[in-house]
């Protein structure tokens, strides 16, 4: 989308997202890592995470820190072939991705706090672009993936959510209960506003906004067919809201893509 705006050649956006692309797996990783030394007795007690190398004592705890050490090296070292700007703005995302792991103890809204660290991408990807944010754009567009975060990793948490009652945990899955599905409904219409406002705002063209469309398709389909009280069910509707970030991008590569052969 930053690519779009300024209308750069291909080259640009191409090593960005070869750049975020490895980011992404790392620091996700890293996230995974600090999650699970946070959890490392409350997973032992919760039948789908007490396998987890730490929770079954596979590794030691110090294992797990110099592993860390390697992850954020790794994606220190993405980091720093951006902009300062990018540089600092991707430090100040460190804060929410430590402290996540603790905020399902406290409040039944772990999963916004995923959502505020997950998608700082939509702000540091602009700023790598362009080195600087384009807000007007970018702040609709990080509201939107924050939303979208809600519904998937709500539908992720109701697989837990019966041994979570155990065990003290908290999350949006107990939060909504029964009114899970209504509730989803309008975050995923939210997000979808929100993403085809940032769309409008950055004059987008017809590809983009059939993106949108199919990602609504897509969303409709998870949240209807979803089970919330079987386990396959949730992992299923989970791993199908990705399709729906899949065609939002889509739709955006294809109007770059014509925007930049024209």
């Amino acid at each position: 989308m930053a690519s779009y705006a300024l209308q750069l050649p291909f080259t640009i956006p191409l090593t960005y997202i070869s750049l975020f692309g490895v980011g992404a797996m790392v620091m996700r990783g890293a996230g995974c890592t600090i999650n699970d030394m946070w959890d490392k007795n409350l997973d032992k007690a919760v039948a789908r995470t007490k396998e987890r190398p730490l929770a079954r004592g596979d590794i030691t705890y110090g294992q797990a820190v110099a592993f860390l050490g390697a992850q954020l090296s790794a994606g220190l070292a993405v980091l720093v072939q951006l902009n300062w700007y990018s540089i600092l703005l991707g430090a100040a995302s460190l804060s929410v991705v430590v402290i996540y792991p603790l905020m399902k103890r406290i409040t039944h809204w772990p999963q916004a706090v995923l959502g505020i660290a997950f998608n700082w991408g939509a702000l540091l990807g602009w700023s790598a672009v362009a080195g600087t944010v384009d807000w007007s754009v970018c702040l609709p567009l990080y509201a939107s993936g924050v939303t979208w975060t809600l519904v998937y990793d709500s539908i992720y948490a109701h697989q837990d959510k019966t041994d979570d009652v155990g065990v003290g945990i908290r999350s949006t899955a107990l939060l909504f209960g029964n009114g899970t599905r209504p509730i989803l409904s309008g975050l995923s219409a939210t997000s979808l506003s929100l993403v085809a406002y940032a769309g409008y705002l950055n004059a987008h063209g017809a590809p983009f906004y059939l993106g949108v469309s199919l990602a609504a398709a897509q969303l409709a389909r998870i949240i209807y067919r979803t089970d919330f009280n079987e386990r396959q069910s949730c992992w299923q509707g989970f791993v199908g809201c990705g399709w729906s970030g899949f065609w939002i991008w889509m739709g955006a590569l294809v109007d770059y893509a014509v925007l930049t052969l024209a």
